[in-house]
């Protein structure tokens, strides 16, 4: 089979794209020391359109890789891969030019962009605005808390005009607190843009708390064993009990799929 990964025009007068990610049968292989190392095997996942969708699987499963191939920072082995545009991806680690200002860092993006100078600046203090950061252009980065760095991160990101926003485990580092309260403003951002979002996590009360659909990985090699639609209407909180019902369920499925491969 073929691989491909393919970008949609980003055409204004192209017609509505029917996914903002497509992958089909998407395998995915190392070469290692001892050999050829299978890390993902026969991956079909379509994100529609405006759908915020999480991968869940324990550590090694794959999440990461599978997000990179949908970014393009890696080919697939075997499989195709489409997107409506280029993605837009923000890593766990915030990865903000520390010699920059929070307001410059989303400017270089911007510049990257292509948009014209002058226009820049309006649009970094907007972008921070999203974000509840105003007043935050001048900050550097080492004033910022863990929270307040991953707010700039995001609307780096969002700075990119991406369809489709890619998110490696981004709350991971963060206290409790803080989480809970990103948790919040990103599910009001991802219902104000309308962007589709690729969320990969291993917190269960996470994926349910944020998705649409909950898509749960097996272990070595990665699989698609299970996928979950959750009916929950948003804002949802973490310990609502219907959140913590569902969560019991896959973790449950997670535990099995964590028992089935020997993992520990």
């Amino acid at each position: 089979m073929a691989t491909t990964i393919a970008r949609a025009a980003e055409d204004d007068t192209a017609t509505a794209a029917t996914h903002a990610a497509r992958i089909e049968h998407v395998s995915k292989s190392f070469r290692t020391p001892t050999g050829t190392q299978l890390v993902l095997d026969d991956i079909t996942l379509d994100v529609a359109p405006g759908e915020f969708v999480t991968l869940l699987g324990a550590s090694g499963c794959g999440k990461s890789t599978l997000l990179n191939l949908v970014a393009g920072l890696e080919r697939p082995t075997v499989g195709t891969i489409s997107t409506d545009g280029r993605p837009a991806l923000m890593f766990q680690e915030h990865a903000l030019f520390p010699w920059l200002t929070a307001g410059r860092n989303i400017e270089l993006a911007l510049k990257l962009r292509g948009v014209p100078r002058p226009e820049r600046r309006p649009e970094a203090e907007r972008l921070l605005e999203l974000v509840r950061l105003g007043g935050a252009h001048r900050k550097r980065i080492h004033e910022l808390s863990g929270g307040m760095r991953q707010r700039v991160a995001l609307a780096r990101a969002l700075a990119q005009d991406s369809r489709l926003l890619l998110m490696d485990e981004p709350f991971a580092a963060l206290d409790a607190i803080t989480r809970d309260v990103l948790h919040d403003e990103l599910t009001r951002i991802w219902r104000e843009t309308g962007l589709s979002v690729l969320f990969v996590t291993h917190n269960v009360r996470e994926a349910v708390r944020l998705a649409q659909r909950v898509v749960l990985l097996s272990s070595r090699p990665g699989r698609i064993a299970r996928q979950w639609n959750v009916d929950i209407p948003q804002p949802r909180r973490i310990e609502d009990s219907t959140v913590a019902e569902l969560s019991v369920e896959i973790t449950e499925q997670l535990r099995g799929e964590i028992r089935r491969h020997g993992q520990h």
